[in-house]
């Protein structure tokens, strides 16, 4: 019988030195102090105290309370060894009527975090909008008003000249697919519209925003880093009929392809314009021009994929699900990579989201949250990460989605995304066990042994 000898032994294979190890958050879902020092109601503040708009009739008013408890959740961070942090900031706390006047209290909030993470070593990268848009803004238009891109352009350089002397890693938008397909035409997010022609003019809007919010970062801080973040559900065909190729074409262009071809200046992706009756009459000089300006990195939110075929529910063979019932399919993220590489010219890619909500019933001896299915989850889609760093994707780190349980939007705080627990009685925050083989993992800078579910 056959033994393996020392040097037949695989050596496990490491990730980049320089490789950015994070986690991210988001506003609304974790500080709570809905209206202290001056910040004004949000687009979700009214969304959440609408009638049957969230599932568990719950609100964003405490929430994780981490605005009272911002110093203490820098600590746990840094005992995870996490060495970078993606949060938002609320539009809401720094500008409470969406122009104009500045709130002191609610900058210095933000002035204080930056200051305490990079005293503990934890690089900022701060995200200026994160879907809390100042309802103020909204009853004059919202996303399909171009004022509102102006108005985001001006809240972007009045943070940067706050905060671009210490952060020099800066994220202009987050999903806007979501923020104009979920938020104007399918009415599941705040505002709640269901307007296909204002969830295409937001579409166009949240870009011409991005691209001036950019231009007024870099007047601040020539040397800054900025990008956006991008929500991508990869499609799986289903089926060949005419009928569904053509629904494959339009999903795949919308969800997948509808932000990054006007970013890397290929403009809007013509066969889904011409489907969707759009007249681009919104799109006004110089404009895309503005929205392709160099981006310094690209960040992706990845989650699962999407079976597309002649009609709605069909689907292929899938694997096993999470507590949203979205598919676990690691192998999309990895072909995703490779797809944004092979097709855009994005000097840097970042994994700016990923992560699960599980059932979280199970617990330890000691009482932690045995969760080994999140773990087997972010294991399966760091291989794919890899993967696509040895095959020369410029992928420049990850951070997991989310640092805590929180506020999970439409669902209220039913689904648990966290890898770090937060009793919502008392607030205390207790790390599970996918935070402490996440902690590993950056130590090591391998993946760790797990334990299959």
């Amino acid at each position: 019988m056959m033994t393996e000898t020392a040097s037949e032994t695989p050596i496990a294979r490491r990730f980049p030195v320089d490789f950015v190890w994070g986690a991210a958050t988001s506003a609304f879902q974790i500080e709570g102090a809905a209206d202290a020092d001056g910040k004004s109601e949000s687009i979700w503040d009214r969304f959440c105290a609408t009638p049957g708009r969230i599932a568990d009739a719950s609100d964003g008013r405490v929430a994780c309370d981490h605005y009272h408890r911002s110093r203490d959740d820098v600590a746990l961070m840094s005992d995870l060894g996490l060495n970078a942090y993606r949060f938002s900031i609320s539009w809401t706390r720094v500008i409470p009527d969406g122009s104009g006047e500045v709130n002191a209290p609610g900058l210095d909030f933000y002035d204080r975090l930056v200051d305490d993470l990079l005293e503990a070593g934890i690089t900022p990268f701060p995200t200026l909008y994160h879907w809390d848009l100042p309802q103020v803004l909204e009853d004059q238009g919202g996303w399909p008003a171009r004022a509102t891109a102006e108005a985001f352009a001006e809240y972007a350089g009045t943070v940067a000249r706050r905060l671009g002397d210490r952060v020099t890693h800066w994220t202009t938008i987050n999903e806007p697919f979501v923020i104009a397909n979920l938020g104007y035409l399918m009415g599941e997010h705040a505002p709640g519209r269901t307007d296909l022609g204002a969830a295409i003019a937001a579409s166009h809007h949240v870009l011409v925003g991005h691209g001036m919010a950019l231009d007024a970062i870099k007047e601040v801080q020539p040397s800054a880093e900025v990008g956006i973040v991008v929500n991508f559900t990869p499609v799986t065909p289903v089926g060949d009929s005419p009928f569904a190729v053509d629904r494959q074409r339009v999903a795949n262009d919308y969800e997948n392809r509808w932000y990054t071809d006007p970013l890397s200046g290929k403009g809007y992706p013509d066969y889904t314009v011409e489907r969707l009756g759009w007249d681009q009459r919104e799109v006004e000089p110089g404009d895309m021009e503005l929205i392709a300006r160099p981006v310094d990195f690209l960040g992706i939110n990845f989650y699962t994929r999407k079976f597309v075929g002649a009609i709605d529910g069909e689907r292929g063979e899938r694997g096993g699900v999470t507590s949203m019932g979205w598919e676990i399919h690691p192998p999309a993220l990895g072909r995703l990579l490779r797809f944004l590489d092979e097709s855009y010219d994005f000097p840097k890619l970042l994994v700016t989201e990923n992560g699960a909500a599980m059932p979280d019933t199970e617990r330890d001896h000691d009482g932690r949250i045995a969760d080994r299915d999140r773990i087997a989850y972010l294991a399966g889609h760091l291989e794919q990460v890899l993967d696509a760093i040895d095959a020369g994707v410029p992928v420049g780190g990850y951070f997991a989605w989310s640092l805590l349980d929180n506020f999970e939007w439409a669902w209220g705080y039913g689904p648990k995304f966290g890898i770090v627990e937060v009793d919502p009685r008392t607030q205390e925050r207790r790390p599970k066990q996918s935070a402490l083989w996440y902690a590993d993992l950056i130590r090591s800078s391998t993946i760790p042994p797990i334990d299959r579910p």
